[in-house]
């Protein structure tokens, strides 16, 4: 009986130390998410929360516009950018922790229409189709808004097209813009179009790669994360096998 009653305090001890413990490992990270990789985000976070018993919360929108947003000192402490020159200039600017950035995912971009049959496997809609509506994302807040551009030029189209041209801030606006019928026609990540768990919707064409320069996106760990662990946690979780085996169900290379 005498060493009974210490045996059980030292057991409920040692379980209450130990739940102590995994409280203080798991935690919370903001994340800044582009607009393209939202719907895998939310998979790979899922994984993340089971895995590791940490939080990834996402903020969904434009590259360029994260970047004001940072500088003017949002709470983010990773960036998951659409492209690799926004965290780069961050970095040069003193905001992302040195060392830290790295390429996630290699984007796509494709021409898409709500309607079954309206984008045809060349693309040759843009030429010949008759619509009135064109969305893309901003080119000057997001990178796949800046490839559209960069692909309308490519094919000398561009100049004709520019009044039917209609921005949303991210190419998740310009997606909506088509979606509800305000365009017949939008250029997003291919991402949006192709995801594992269900089938494509309505009608695209993969833009060809040679008419546009690479869409390479970076993470990066931001200067308010640098003592979050569920931060660096998450940074390399991107980096695991099962992080790329998401992204690369979505369409994007590595």
């Amino acid at each position: 009986m005498m060493f009974g009653a210490p045996t059980r305090l030292h057991c409920l001890a040692t379980v209450a130390l130990s739940a102590l413990a995994c409280m203080a490992r798991a935690d919370q990270v903001n994340v800044a998410v582009a607009a393209n990789f939202a719907v895998p985000f939310q998979r790979i976070a899922a994984d993340f929360a089971l895995d590791t018993g940490h939080t990834a919360v996402p903020i969904v929108g434009s590259t360029r516009k994260f970047y004001a947003q940072i500088k003017a000192g949002a709470p983010f402490e990773v960036m998951l950018a659409a492209d690799g020159s926004t965290p780069r200039q961050l970095e040069d600017e003193g905001w992302v922790v040195k060392g830290s950035r790295f390429t996630y995912a290699k984007g796509k971009l494709v021409l898409w229409s709500a309607k079954v049959g309206f984008v045809d496997s060349q693309g040759d809609v843009l030429r010949h189709g008759v619509f009135a509506r064109l969305a893309l994302g901003d080119p000057k807040l997001a990178p796949y808004g800046a490839a559209a551009v960069e692909a309308l030029r490519a094919l000398g189209l561009y100049e004709r097209l520019a009044s039917k041209i209609v921005q949303g801030e991210s190419i998740a606006q310009a997606q909506q813009f088509a979606a509800t019928g305000n365009a017949e026609l939008a250029f997003l990540a291919q991402s949006q179009v192709v995801q594992p768990d269900k089938p494509s919707a309505g009608s695209w064409w993969l833009v060809p790669e040679t008419l546009y320069k690479p869409i390479v996106q970076d993470a990066a760990l931001l200067k308010k994360g640098q003592a979050n662990v569920a931060a660096i946690a998450l940074l390399r979780y991107l980096r695991s096998d099962k992080a790329k085996a998401v992204i690369k169900s979505y369409g994007y290379s590595l």
